[in-house]
Formats: structure tokens, sequence, C-alpha cells
């Protein structure tokens, strides 16, 4: 099994849409990158983000990106649907370089590659978020998410 950490706006429909990808085996939800190991006091500069723990034998990060991309703007910067602010912006983080050199690689092979800002960084700092926040959209599945539902439940 192998990790990496999706950034794609509210986390709550990012989850709800990774988890039911081919070769995702656990989700989690969480804060990537923020400078505190806690989830009181004021931003630390995080970004929201769902952990992805998958079988690269199944999907390789280069399919993850292709998934990831199907429910992200790449080109709007901290705003994703109605959710506006630097936590909400996108990003790929890992502990493992390959799967930076595998997404900085499957966007520099895009058309539209000067148009996007998602970030592509090693994780530095990752804390779980509370457990109200865990599988979200399951338990309030009328609750507002950026995502279409046609997409969130596309691979299911």
């Amino acid at each position: 099994m192998e990790t990496v950490y999706f950034a794609g706006g509210c986390l709550w429909g990012v989850q709800a849409f990774i988890k039911t990808l081919p070769g995702v085996r656990y989700t989690e939800a969480g804060r990537a990158n923020g400078t505190s190991q806690t989830l009181h006091g004021d931003y630390d500069g995080y970004a929201e983000c769902v952990k992805a723990e998958y079988d690269p034998n199944v999907v390789s990060i280069t399919e993850l990106m292709g998934y990831f991309f199907e429910i992200i703007d790449p080109y709007s910067l901290n705003k994703q649907g109605l959710d506006v602010g630097k936590k909400y912006r996108t990003g790929v983080y890992s502990e493992n370089p390959e799967h930076l050199i595998g997404a900085k690689t499957f966007l520099s092979e895009r058309s539209d590659y000067d148009r996007i800002v998602v970030e592509v960084l090693p994780l530095t700092n990752y804390v779980r978020s509370a457990e109200e926040h865990q599988d979200w959209l399951a338990r309030c599945p009328d609750d507002y998410c950026h995502i279409p539902e046609e997409l969130l439940n596309k691979y299911k």
C-alpha cells in the first residue's frame, strides 16, 4: 500500500469521491502542510486534504491524478465551488518522492500546464481531521458539496 494526500477544496466531497476509486483501500479527512499538530487555534497554513491509501498494483499515481482532475478546477487559486480561502487550495502531497515526480509529470504533459495552479509538494505535516468530519457526506448526503453528485458516484 502507498499513501498520497489530495487537496481539492472542501474535503467532504473529495473524500467521498476518492474512496470510490479503483485501488483505493482507505481514506481519511485531514489537513496537509500546516505548521501545528493540533486542530485548535488560528489558521496555520494547512490545506484541507484527503489521505488516500492505495494499491499501486491496481492504480498508479498518474491514474489517481487523472481521477483527481475530474473533480477540481485546476485553474482556480484558493477556491473550489463556493469554498474560498487558502485552505481550499488544490494540491498533491506525499512523503514519497516518486509520487511527486509522477504528479509533476502528469501536470507537465498537459496542454494547459501553464494555467494550472495545483501544488505538488512534499508532505511536511499532516493532522487528521476531527471524527465528525470523517466520511461527512455519507452521514449528511444533503449537505453542500462543490462536486456534482453524478461525479461523486461515477466509480461506485
